[in-house]
């Protein structure tokens, strides 16, 4: 069902692009810097990877290559200064490494920079859930009063028409230049859909090479899923741990609310405290951890889970002993061990390494 959703959803973004074209870093971008792209554009998508409908993975290609000059431009921050990349960097799986990151006027964001993979099996993005729809993921943070300062979205096509690479970009894109904001927020959608990991060692393990574990991560797997039940939320789904049907769950980070999660967005009690369950692939890259990014180790979060759980409001059942009260796992560090080499087992660096997803803004 959720394959199918994903490719409905990016059928949808191709008809946009296919229909107009028929009918007509981390740094401030230097002055000096350069946009340097492959004479054709990249193959993010093909056939296989589009299921049926590669017919028009053509199309995908060069608007997902738009959408990477885009995700990359700190032109698209009112001071240009910040781009998402600055916030998502490819070698530590498209999430940062500071537990807040820095917005275009030096202030810092409310919350820990999710790493972006595997996207197209979201219905629920950014900790609170607020968004669920992968073209709109961009306008967030572009019009954020912290992150890029763009409080009209209205005035960003006509501050990108002004840039000169944008004029054949768009032309490629959607057969004219004409700039405009679902044009932006599209581009960058196809470009994020792309971002598949499915390349780990835990994928060839699942996929039969039983070599491609080691013993302390094979012990690792069977402790996450049965001994210490971490798969119930962290739940195997297409050959890898993603988050649980894309859930919330409290898992008592305090025994009192400073950041109320997904209740900021319901408006429920009930979902107070409440954060999304985030995919573990790439994990062992995207510290620090938390929607506030309060852990710096994977070692820090086991200690959570082993002797740190609050009693906190809307604590999940599945964090309680059988008197109601907060789970005490006492994780031996053994054990610790073998499921921090198993969560290292899930990182895929075909994604963290492939030219096509790296900064295409090159110093002159």
């Amino acid at each position: 069902m959720k394959k199918t959703l994903s490719v409905l959803v990016l059928f949808a973004i191709v008809i946009i692009a296919y229909s107009c074209k028929k009918n007509s870093g981390s740094q401030p971008l230097s002055t000096s810097a350069v946009l340097v792209l492959p004479s054709t554009p990249e193959q993010f998508y093909d056939t296989s990877s589009f299921g049926g409908m590669g017919q028009y993975a053509d199309s995908l290609n060069r608007v997902a290559t738009l959408g990477k000059v885009l995700f990359y431009d700190s032109h698209l921050s009112l001071n240009n200064s910040i781009s998402c990349g600055s916030c998502h960097k490819q070698s530590l799986g498209f999430a940062d490494n500071a537990a807040l990151s820095t917005g275009y006027q030096g202030m810092l964001t409310k919350r820990n920079s999710l790493g972006l993979n595997n996207l197209q099996r979201s219905f629920n993005l950014f900790w609170d859930g607020r968004e669920n729809n992968i073209q709109n993921l961009a306008i967030r943070p572009l019009t954020n009063h912290v992150e890029m300062g763009i409080s009209d979205p209205t005035y960003l096509p006509a501050k990108l028409s002004a840039i000169s690479y944008y004029n054949s970009l768009f032309l490629n894109a959607f057969g004219d230049n004409s700039v405009t904001t679902d044009r932006i927020t599209s581009a960058i959608g196809v470009f994020l859909s792309a971002m598949n990991c499915n390349n780990s060692r835990l994928d060839q393990y699942n996929n039969g090479n039983t070599s491609a574990l080691t013993a302390q991560e094979i012990n690792g797997k069977n402790l996450f899923t049965t001994k210490y039940n971490c798969a119930t939320c962290h739940n195997n789904t297409g050959g890898g741990f993603y988050s649980g049907s894309n859930s919330f769950k409290d898992i008592g980070l305090d025994a009192n609310y400073s950041d109320l999660g997904r209740g900021t967005v319901t408006g429920l009690a009930s979902d107070n405290g409440t954060f999304l369950i985030p995919d573990l692939r790439n994990v062992a890259l995207t510290a620090p951890y938390m929607h506030d990014g309060r852990y710096k180790t994977l070692d820090d979060v086991l200690e959570h889970y082993s002797h740190g759980i609050n009693n906190s409001p809307n604590l999940d059942p599945l964090l309680k002993d059988a008197q109601g009260n907060p789970m005490v796992l006492n994780i031996s560090e053994t054990d610790k061990a073998a499921i921090i080499a198993f969560l290292n087992a899930q990182t895929d660096y075909t994604l963290v390494l492939d030219p096509k997803f790296s900064n295409p803004f090159k110093a002159n």
